[in-house]
């Protein structure tokens, strides 16, 4: 504790027993009392502003930050009924994380998630985004279907533990979190990009890493879709601790704060229901993907201030496909990269008759910023053009 914080009560303690004065003293009158009371509580009031408490577990009374319970207020659908034991317990525990102060750390760093089948593509690109910066980044590859080859040696030796993932199939997810959980090891680690072998940066390393450590949010896509392949996907077994009008979709490749990645760490009861009733295949001739649903949902109902709901990884998905727009080495050029990397709004597209396109604008700290720090998905032969570009260019 500072000095002068430390010494602010002596201060008022000594002056209050000036004002009071020894007993032979002649005694105040009424007025000048009240007068040195409403001085006393105007100081009292001022010193707490000036000086909150520093501790985790205490809360002031002029502090901008909501605390105790507060701090993690139950939707309105979660106070109409009454809650399972499951359901109280884990909000218990993400309440706890949430108003857990994080951890500062001297060298920050953001953890580069790959999901990958084998080896990485753009890895030469990869290694030229992060020349220059270590010590500000870490890197694991979860290679679903062979071991990978690296031609970069910050990818060496940085290969995980992995298991077979099925498109769709809640593997998905479990290789995420297997990714989380391995990144999480490192106390330095404080945001979490996950990446697939088929995307390249589209912005410097100095300009993503103070884009995400500078702001309090996590960038999960979280979007409503009221057509077959959004909320059509809803299956009545998730009830209760999921409802339908709590069902989003988004785009999995997610960009989250340490708080976050250790929530998803700790949750288990709403993994267990995307688990089991959220898969290929389902009853009513119905398709749900895990990958595309559970942390949507999951922060909408739980913490759906701390998001951003725009993904950082642009995607394409205009031409109206069951898969996204992918870029050739022909495709890419200045102008192209460019528009990428200056898209200031996310758009979402729905799967009802209306076929609607919902707009996000992308603002941070109440600026409107640029989306995307990534995209996806470019093929291997895309690699010579977009290093030639990185190397000369400015967009970036």
């Amino acid at each position: 504790m500072k000095k002068e914080q430390r010494a602010w009560p002596q201060f008022f303690i000594r002056n209050l027993l000036i004002m009071v004065g020894s007993r032979n003293r002649a005694q105040l009158r009424r007025p000048t009392w009240i007068i040195v009371l409403l001085s006393l509580v105007c100081v009292f009031l001022i010193a707490a502003y000036v000086y909150p408490p520093r501790s985790p577990s205490a809360c002031s009374l002029f502090s901008s930050r909501r605390c105790g319970r507060d701090a993690f207020d139950m939707p309105p659908a979660a106070r109409s009924r009454q809650l399972s034991d499951a359901e109280v317990e884990s909000r218990v525990v993400i309440n706890e994380i949430l108003n857990f102060f994080p951890v500062q750390t001297r060298k920050p760093k953001v953890a580069f998630l790959y999901l990958t089948p084998g080896s990485l593509p753009f890895e030469r690109l990869w290694h030229m985004f992060f020349k220059g910066h270590e010590g500000k980044f870490s890197i694991y590859v979860h290679a679903s279907k062979e071991k990978p080859m690296h031609v970069s040696p910050y990818f060496v030796g940085r290969d995980i533990h992995s298991e077979p993932v099925g498109w769709g199939k809640i593997s998905m997810v479990e290789a995420e979190r297997r990714l989380l959980a391995n990144a999480l090891l490192d106390p330095d680690n404080q945001h979490f990009v996950l990446l697939s072998e088929s995307c390249v940066p589209v912005r410097r390393f100095d300009f993503v890493y103070n884009y995400l450590l500078l702001t309090n949010v996590s960038f999960i896509d979280c979007y409503v879709d009221p057509g077959p392949h959004g909320n059509g996907r809803y299956i009545e077994h998730m009830l209760p601790e999921v409802e339908k009008k709590d069902f989003r979709k988004g785009s999995q490749w997610f960009s989250m704060k340490r708080q976050h990645a250790i929530i998803i760490m700790a949750d288990n009861l709403y993994f267990s229901k995307f688990r089991h009733h959220c898969r290929p295949n389902m009853e009513g001739n119905r398709n749900c993907y895990a990958d595309e649903h559970y942390l949507p949902t999951f922060f909408n109902m739980l913490d759906p201030g701390g998001i951003a709901n725009w993904s950082v990884t642009y995607v394409d998905w205009s031409e109206g496909k069951w898969h996204p727009r992918s870029f050739r080495a022909r495709d890419i050029t200045y102008q192209v990269m460019k528009n990428i990397a200056y898209i200031d709004e996310s758009p979402h597209f729905t799967s009802d008759a209306k076929r609607s396109v919902v707009i996000t604008p992308c603002v941070l700290n109440g600026s409107k910023r640029s989306c995307y720090l990534f995209a996806r998905k470019f093929f291997p032969e895309a690699q010579e053009k977009l290093i030639q570009l990185y190397s000369n260019s400015t967009i970036f």
